[in-house]
This record gives C-alpha cells, sequence and structure tokens, in this order.
C-alpha cells in the first residue's frame, strides 16, 4: 500500500489530503482511503486526482484584423493531464479573423479528447 499527499483544490480551504492506494501490476490504481478532507468535495477530488487526473488548458492564439493581437483561450471541460502537450501543441501557429466572441470554437476535438478550445475573450474587428 502506497499513499500520496495532495492540496485539495476542491473548495477555498485548501485542506491536506493523505491518499492511501493500492498499485496493481498492470499499473491500475486502486483508492483505499482519503483523509484530511473537511467536505465531501476533498474525497472526489482525490479519487479524481490518483486515478485519472485532468486539468482545463489555458493559452492564447492570434487574432487577425482585430483590437488586440491576441485572445486567450481555453478547453471547454478539463482534458487529460497526459494530452495537455498535445493540447499546447495543436494551438500553435493556430490564427483566427476577428470579430471573435466568448464562446467561439477556436480548435474542435483538440488532441482528439473530443473536447473543443473555446475564446475567452471578446475581441472586436479593427
Amino acid at each position: 500500500m502506497n499513499t500520496r499527499e495532495l492540496t485539495c483544490i476542491g473548495c477555498p480551504l485548501g485542506c491536506s489530503l493523505t491518499v492511501s492506494l493500492n498499485t496493481d501490476a498492470d499499473g491500475s490504481v486502486e483508492v483505499i482511503s482519503v483523509t484530511g478532507n473537511t467536505c465531501p468535495k476533498g474525497d472526489i477530488y482525490a479519487r479524481k486526482e490518483v486515478t485519472n487526473p485532468t486539468r482545463i488548458v489555458t493559452s492564447t492564439v492570434r487574432v487577425n484584423n482585430g483590437t488586440s493581437p491576441m485572445v486567450n483561450v481555453k478547453t471547454e471541460t478539463d482534458i487529460p493531464k497526459n494530452k495537455i502537450f498535445a493540447c499546447t501543441n495543436a494551438l500553435r501557429g493556430i490564427e483566427i479573423s476577428a470579430p471573435v466572441k466568448i464562446g467561439d470554437i477556436v480548435l474542435e476535438n483538440v488532441a482528439d479528447t473530443g473536447v473543443n478550445v473555446i475564446a475567452a475573450r471578446n475581441i472586436m474587428a479593427k
């Protein structure tokens, strides 16, 4: 049995969590217990983080003919942590034209995750 120490990001408290787990020969992880959480979000976060960690990716892309040369973008939902570099590489070199509205799809199905990258800011045309 192994343990992992985590800081919960499920709520503003930032509880120190201890996760007890077993790792099978095939690499699969079984969570035995989670301690240190003061709310149910801590238990949910810890179990997900040690078995299937995911993240929302934020970045920027170039905007042509806009009032700003760049726009903030993000994944619509979280993607597997091991796909982050593939996501950022897929965004490299992308250019879009103004106008851009919050929620516009900048890149569909990034890194074969089924998740779109969307604009996180409005950019008006010049």
